[in-house]
Formats: C-alpha cells, sequence, structure tokens
C-alpha cells in the first residue's frame, strides 16, 4: 500500500526532475538562482491567485501569503510588479562581461575590449573580476565565461580574450523561447490537471501518451526522428482542415452568453539522450595554483 511518506517522496523526484531542465536553461543564458527564484515566487502567486478567483478580493494578499509560505510584503511587491518590470539580476560572470564591453580603459584605440592578462593589478582580469564580486574566486568566474562562450583563455600568452560583443537573445533566440514557455507549459499543465483528476477519482480531461525504450543505438534514433516526422505531416495534413472547419462552425453558432472560447494545443515530440551512467564520486575544488 502507498504511505503518504511515499507520495511526498514521489512528488519531490518528480519536482526535482522537472526542475532540472530549467535550471539548465538558466546556466545556458548565465543566470543562476536569483532569477528562477523569482520566477518561481510570481508562479506561486499567480497558481495561488487562480486557485481562489471566487474569494473576496479584499484578502488577496493574506490569502496568498497563506497558501504560498511568502511573506505580506513579497506578495504585495509581485502584485504590483508587473512581469517585465521584476528586478532580474545578472550572474556576476554575466556583470563582468557587461563590464568589459562598457569600461574604456579596457579598450583599444577602435573601441573594441582589448586582451587581458590573467592577472596583475591593473587592467587584468583579475581586477576586472574582483571588481565586481569579491565572493566568486576569478578563476571561476574565468571558467563561466569561456563556457558561455564570452571569452576564451590562451594558455600560452597567459591572457583572457573576449569572444562576443553582446550577450542579448536575438530575435529569433526570442521567438524560440516563446514557443518553448507556450509549449513545455501547456504540456505541463497538461500532465498536472490530469494528475488533479486522478487524485479526485475523475477522468483525466486531457490526452497524454508516450512510448519510452532504451538499448538503443545513434543510427536507430535517427530513424526513429525521420518516422516521427512522418508521422507527424500526416497528422498535421488531417487537423488543420479539421480545426479550421470547427472554428468557422463554432464561430457561426456563437450566441451572446456562450461560455468564453477555448484554445487547444496540439504536439508531438521526441526526447533522446546516452543511458545514465553510475555518478562519480565528487571532490573539493583543487587549489588555485595562481
Amino acid at each position: 500500500m502507498t504511505t503518504p511518506d511515499d507520495t511526498e517522496a514521489a512528488f519531490q523526484q518528480a519536482l526535482e526532475r522537472l526542475l532540472l531542465p530549467l535550471a539548465q536553461l538558466c546556466l545556458d543564458r548565465g543566470h543562476g538562482f536569483p532569477l528562477l527564484a523569482e520566477a518561481m515566487k510570481r508562479a506561486l502567486v499567480a497558481a495561488a491567485r487562480e486557485a481562489h478567483s471566487g474569494a473576496q478580493a479584499s484578502r488577496d494578499v493574506s490569502r496568498i501569503s497563506t497558501t504560498t509560505g511568502l511573506t505580506r510584503r513579497e506578495v504585495t511587491r509581485i502584485t504590483h510588479t508587473p512581469p517585465a518590470e521584476a528586478p532580474a539580476r545578472s550572474s556576476p560572470a554575466t556583470q563582468v562581461f557587461t563590464k568589459w564591453m562598457g569600461n574604456r580603459r579596457l579598450q583599444d584605440k577602435d573601441g573594441h575590449p582589448k586582451a587581458l592578462p590573467r592577472q596583475g593589478k591593473a587592467q587584468s582580469f583579475e581586477e576586472l573580476a574582483r571588481s565586481v564580486t569579491r565572493d566568486v574566486h576569478p578563476r571561476s568566474l574565468l571558467e563561466e565565461l569561456c563556457r558561455l562562450g564570452l571569452a576564451s583563455f590562451d594558455p600560452v600568452t597567459d591572457t583572457v580574450t573576449l569572444e562576443r560583443d553582446s550577450f542579448v537573445p536575438s530575435a529569433d533566440q526570442s521567438r524560440l523561447l516563446g514557443f518553448v514557455g507556450h509549449n513545455v507549459g501547456d504540456h505541463l499543465s497538461a500532465a498536472v490537471a490530469n494528475l488533479a483528476a486522478g487524485s479526485s477519482g475523475e477522468k483525466p480531461p486531457h490526452f497524454e501518451q508516450a512510448v519510452f525504450a532504451d538499448g538503443l543505438s545513434a543510427e536507430s534514433v535517427a530513424q526513429l526522428r525521420g518516422l516521427v516526422t512522418e508521422q507527424w505531416r500526416g497528422l498535421m495534413a488531417a487537423l488543420v482542415p479539421r480545426l479550421t472547419k470547427m472554428i468557422d462552425a463554432d464561430e457561426r453558432a456563437h450566441q451572446a452568453g456562450d461560455p468564453p472560447p477555448r484554445r487547444v494545443r496540439i504536439g508531438l515530440y521526441t526526447f533522446h539522450a546516452e543511458a545514465p551512467a553510475a555518478a562519480a564520486p565528487s571532490s573539493p575544488d583543487e587549489p588555485d595554483p595562481s
């Protein structure tokens, strides 16, 4: 028999699994905990508001604070700050990048960022890094900049060079991020709604199915992608005309007082990765040789 402790442990594991790709997305874009924490707070407030949508509005702050565990001050700040104005602290590494780009002392005569000696008291990467923060070692900041593709290190000359002139997503990146938010957000919403229905004995309201297989070669995975792509084209060819007819028919039949129109998102995806290997024991950081 499943106990409450078993369910809570399963929930914890599922939550960590869901957060891992989000954490990777943040790290890939040079953001750490502050941005993710702010986004999580805003999401909790939005979810609590929806859960209490029919309640008395005058007690919203107290009710949301009780439900989410956030302080009343935090709830008030979030509810009065539009998402676009929410503070998003950049990471120390991206602060180093921004300061390097904007400091005239660190530019050549043409206004381009100069290659900097890794160490030194004046106009060095070490000095630049310590001017941003003394809580993170310059070597760690250098490694992070290299990981993000913003800088490179030449061990022969012991110099650091900027590799990009901006850390702003392009228009295409912004569009792709929008797709990720909508597509993955709706998929996750469907799964959460199905879980809620199952716990109350109701029929899951959304269709959600998947096939899992392991022990496949890279060649087999490539063949599967082609097969799924072909299936998607066939599904799109069947769905789009049908959806168009439904929209036209529903618009003609719509009358004043009818419930608001509903939206739908239908998707298909594949994911493949190497089978997880046994985790190696972690070791403390080695002393900095510099």
